[in-house]
């Protein structure tokens, strides 16, 4: 029985005297110093004393230390955690110019391009005289292959008829590029029905949202593009994020400007340990 009792006591793993275990280290640093992977079959409980067991927490609550010699506390977050194959939002990019496009304007006729196709080049020609607002390109990089990225640009319009009594219109195409090759675009046309109460000046809000799925994984640079198709008039001003006049009454570059954004959303994946 005496030699039962000497083994026990030898198979004990660094029991000192002042209680500090070790498991998996000679030398514990703590009342518990764990050296390698741990697994826990139930619950976690903090806080408690000789009398009373600690608090497990709530169902979604998170560890939260609160710094050397006091105890960690269960919290609240207010934040949704992922499950394995739900889609996140990773980015947001928002960019906006005022500047726009007014080298369309009078005097410029359309290429007379009609259609576009996915995967056209932003400086071939044949394809369209697209006009780059510079002021909303925008770099950024995806890490995972399995993704969303939302487009969604706006940009206000204005034109203005010879003469205000006659109506006059022009029909243009704005598009998004990423890495100058065509991946959304949608045509539109701006007529000034004989609106000589505003002088014939129209103006409206163009929208153009698209989502594209599973980027390359990599660096790219979006670029916002319009091209004028059309016209019935050439000596009709056409403005593109801009008014057509420094100060018509009607509008300004503000109210007129245009804004890009972008939503890279990835695909969620955790790699089992």
């Amino acid at each position: 029985m005496k030699k039962i009792i000497c083994c026990c006591v030898v198979g004990l793993v660094s029991l000192h005297i002042n209680a500090q275990v070790g498991i998996g280290t000679p030398k514990p640093k703590s009342a518990l110093d764990v050296n390698g992977k741990t697994t826990l079959r139930k619950e976690l409980r903090v806080g408690g004393s000789s009398t009373q067991a600690g608090d497990a927490g709530l169902n979604g609550q998170v560890l939260v230390s609160q710094g050397e010699g006091n105890p960690p506390v269960w919290k609240s977050l207010n934040v949704s955690f992922m499950e394995e194959g739900q889609y996140k939002l990773i980015n947001s990019y928002l960019s906006s110019d005022q500047v726009g496009i007014s080298t369309l304007s009078n005097g410029v006729a359309g290429d007379n391009i009609y259609r576009n196709n996915v995967g056209d080049d932003i400086t071939d020609l044949t394809k369209g005289k697209w006009t780059k607002i510079t002021g909303l390109e925008n770099n950024f990089a995806i890490k995972n292959g399995r993704n969303r990225l939302t487009y969604q640009f706006q940009s206000g319009v204005e034109m203005k008829a010879p003469v205000s009594t006659i109506s006059d219109n022009v029909r243009f195409a704005c598009g998004v590029f990423r890495n100058g090759k065509l991946v959304a675009v949608r045509p539109d046309r701006i007529a000034s029905n004989n609106n000589s109460g505003k002088n014939g000046i129209q103006d409206y809000i163009f929208t153009l949202n698209y989502t594209e799925l599973n980027v390359p994984v990599g660096d790219h640079k979006i670029e916002i593009a319009c091209r004028k198709i059309t016209t019935s008039n050439q000596n009709s001003q056409f403005t593109i994020g801009h008014n057509v006049q420094s100060s018509n009454g009607a509008s300004n570059a503000f109210t007129l400007e245009s804004n890009m954004k972008i939503d890279v959303i990835e695909y969620v994946s955790y790699k089992n340990n």
